[in-house]
């Protein structure tokens, strides 16, 4: 996504532009150029190997790249997501190298660039410097399966996971315990290199310890937790992996661990800082904003149903806001895919569609409301759309074309519900990631 400020439609003149309008304002305030200079540390006495992983690493990595000291020494390698690496500036030295691999599901390019950051490690010396840049979606580019696991069986427990409704906290304290890099131990690899981590927020609660299952920060969870998470959602794995989380072998540094000695974690930009830059564009424009949490979880459907509700109330001059008004949340709501008779079309869409068609079934027509969700990457799910948009006529004009949103949310299709009204949100990948953006507006 260009750094460009975004044009601001009038709200009640173009209702979807506007909430588009918002949603850039929301992207450009968790750009990596805006927000990595502050955090950078000063070149060590030794050498700076930058090693990272997300969605957002190529941006990540050319910011560091324009903000580091030209004569100071840099290199390193970080994986971001197919598609997602930005054109290079011009002018702009490569001293990162940037690879590309799979997400949601881990491909054997994640593999690669994992077992090539870790092998990065050998040699460094307490002089030396490592910077790492995660983002979200680092789970599953960082792929290095624990001794006894490959590639299929990390892809097979990864694809029953995303169907599974656990939510992100839950399948990455279960993919730190699968990993020779996850949960503290690319942090572990490092010494007795200084490990600085700059990292966007893509989860409820900005803890770094969950943002791309944590490489580099201690890790509270357990082998036990991992066993619990299998048994809640039914993951089956093979006896080995269970008798090794039994056994403890699959054991991540805790805090308080020698290995974190001197490191430290900087938040570079959140989902409430996006949030707040986009409830500030809508006051600009005469409107009341309210942020209702950037820590929003639960069922998609379900939180756009409760979405539907305070929006209804609005309209009405009722509730808690007060129109004319933009009504904002953030976090990660989850997707639980639901069985299908054989020979049922196979539904496409992500989280922010679903919240949408659920919103769309709450609201009912209701007349003055307006509503986008999106993804911050560009991507819902695995799409090529951000999200969707809903209008008053939505359901109107979905029955007119034969659609039925309640049959869209049975089958978790919600691309196919959006895509034939014209109302998918498409950005294309915009280079960072805080995750979930949802804006109503009632007039």
């Amino acid at each position: 996504m260009q750094d460009v400020q975004p044009h601001m439609p009038a709200p009640t003149q173009d209702p979807q532009a506007f909430l588009k309008a918002l949603y850039d304002v929301a992207v450009q305030r968790a750009l990596p150029l805006h927000n990595t200079a502050a955090h950078l540390p000063v070149p060590p006495k030794g050498r700076t190997l930058v090693l990272g992983a997300g969605k957002a690493g190529g941006a990540m990595a050319q910011a560091v790249e324009a903000l580091w000291p030209h004569d100071a020494p840099l290199s390193g390698l970080v994986v971001t997501r197919y598609g997602h690496t930005p054109p290079r500036p011009v002018g702009l030295p490569e001293r990162i190298e940037v690879v590309e691999a799979s997400h949601p599901v881990p491909d054997a390019a994640g593999l690669q660039a994992a077992e090539r950051i870790l092998a990065l490690t050998q040699g460094l010396t307490a002089d030396d410097l490592v910077l790492c840049l995660i983002s979200g979606g680092g789970s599953s580019l960082l792929t290095l399966p624990a001794d006894g696991i490959d590639l299929q069986l990390k892809q097979d427990i990864n694809r029953q996971l995303l169907a599974s409704g656990a939510n992100i906290s839950e399948m990455n304290c279960l993919r730190k315990h699968l990993s020779r890099i996850k949960g503290g131990r690319l942090a572990a690899a490092c010494c007795p290199a200084r490990v600085v981590t700059l990292t966007i927020s893509d989860v409820p609660g900005d803890d770094p310890s969950i943002i791309a299952s944590g490489p580099t920060v201690p890790d509270a969870t357990s082998c036990a937790d991992a066993l619990a998470i299998l048994k809640r959602y039914a993951i089956t794995v093979p006896d080995s992996v269970l008798q090794a989380l039994q056994s403890g072998a699959w054991e991540t540094p805790k805090p308080g661990s020698p290995v974190f000695a001197g490191h430290s974690v900087h938040m570079i930009a959140t989902p409430q800082q996006s949030l707040e830059a986009a409830a500030a564009a809508a006051r600009e424009q005469g409107l009341n904003a309210y942020i209702l949490s950037d820590e929003i979880e639960g069922e998609s459907r379900e939180v756009g149903k409760v979405h539907a509700a305070l929006a209804r109330a609005a309209a009405k001059g009722l509730g808690p806001f007060t129109k004319p008004c933009v009504i904002l949340s953030g976090g990660e709501t989850t997707v639980t895919i639901k069985p299908q008779p054989t020979g049922t079309p196979k539904g496409r869409g992500g989280r922010a569609g679903e919240f949408c068609m659920g919103l769309a079934q709450g609201l009912q027509g209701q007349p003055g409301v307006w509503a986008l969700a999106a993804d911050t990457d560009g991507i819902d799910g695995i799409e090529d759309n951000a999200g969707a948009q809903v209008s008053p006529d939505t359901l109107a004009r979905a029955a007119a074309l034969g659609h039925k949103v309640d049959e869209h949310l049975q089958r978790n299709d919600a691309y196919g519900f959006f895509e034939p009204l014209g109302d998918l949100v498409i950005t294309g990948p915009t280079h960072t990631n805080v995750n979930d953006f949802r804006a109503i507006l009632v007039v």
